[in-house]
């Protein structure tokens, strides 16, 4: 009688492991492409030449490190289910647009860098649900408009790197809710100090001089004056605000031919590689540590489905003596 007992416990450790192969070919161990570190609950995908985000990311990671790769846009539900996320670095890529609701799940989140891409805009009210933000950085972008209320709701927010954009003036009120604002970038901006939009932001620059680090560097386009210094005659111009734009670019179309550095990527039906890739945006020919990846999660699939059939046969032959 043991022996279909021993049986079914062997089917039933196998049935686990074909489970786990399945969720964690992400990691380098099981020939992914990726670092994982399980004690941490960290996933570190950085500098891999990734052009799409790993589908298979588990739940409970903490912290997911995605810059230094060519990912030129994001699925709108590219980190749902990540509610435990804490800390997301996306910097160093090629990002051009946020999709509206992006990050509505990442309700823990308390790190946000997308440094270094080239987004000229952000959806409306892109970062409402990241009510524990302490840290965001949009430094070294193309952005020309925050929108209205951007950063309404992120009132435990302590850093904020806006710095090397395009920005000429933000909304009125723009910043008035980030009560715990200590370093705020504004430096390499062209200003625009001839327009009255701006005296909401020297009014608040001088309200919070002393008690925010960096914000005195904030310069005018023309004159090299300070924002900080202009005076009602220096901003007497009603101008076109460009925040008053309505036109917000919420995805990007992709040529078809796409060169980065010396890698040639080729435009692909979408139903080629969605599924046996198990990547979210087959939008491109996958590089060569995806296709790795992929390659080694199906042969350890075969041999999992090889030895569970082998243990069912097993269970079989012994019930039959029986």
């Amino acid at each position: 009688m043991m022996g279909p007992v021993l049986a079914a416990c062997l089917l039933i450790i196998l049935s686990t492991a074909w489970i786990s192969q399945a969720n964690e070919a992400l990691c380098k161990k099981d020939g992914g492409v990726c670092s994982c570190n399980n004690n941490k609950n960290s996933v570190d995908c950085s500098s891999k030449r990734l052009t799409a985000i790993p589908s298979n990311i588990p739940v409970d990671t903490d912290r997911l490190v995605l810059q230094g790769n060519k990912l030129s846009s994001l699925p709108g539900m590219a980190f749902h289910g990540l509610t435990k996320l804490r800390q997301l670095y996306l910097s160093n890529n090629q990002l051009q647009a946020l999709p509206i609701g992006v990050f509505d799940q990442l309700v823990n989140l308390t790190d946000l860098r997308l440094n270094r891409n080239q987004l000229t805009s952000l959806p409306p009210r892109v970062f409402d649900s990241l009510t524990k933000l302490t840290y965001l950085s949009l430094y070294n972008n193309q952005l020309k408009r925050v929108p209205e209320g951007a950063f309404d709701k992120l009132t435990e927010l302590k850093t904020l790197k806006l710095d090397n954009n395009q920005l000429r003036s933000v909304p009125k009120e723009a910043f008035d809710n980030l009560q715990n604002i200590k370093d705020l970038r504004l430096e390499e901006n062209p200003w625009d100090c001839s327009c009255r939009d701006i005296l909401y932001l020297r009014n608040w620059i001088r309200e919070k001089q002393g008690n925010v680090s960096n914000i005195e560097a904030a310069e005018c386009a023309v004159g090299n004056k300070a924002v900080l210094d202009i005076t009602e005659k220096d901003a007497a111009s009603d101008c076109v605000s460009p925040n008053t734009t309505t036109a917000i670019p919420t995805s990007t179309t992709t040529p078809a031919s796409v060169i980065y550095d010396d890698i040639h990527e080729i435009k692909v039906p979408q139903e080629n590689f969605q599924k046996f890739l198990g990547y979210q945006e087959p939008d491109h020919l996958p590089t060569q540590p995806q296709c790795l990846m992929s390659i080694s999660g199906y042969l350890g699939l075969m041999m999992s489905l090889m030895l569970t059939s082998a243990a069912i046969l097993y269970v079989f032959h012994f019930l039959k003596k029986a």
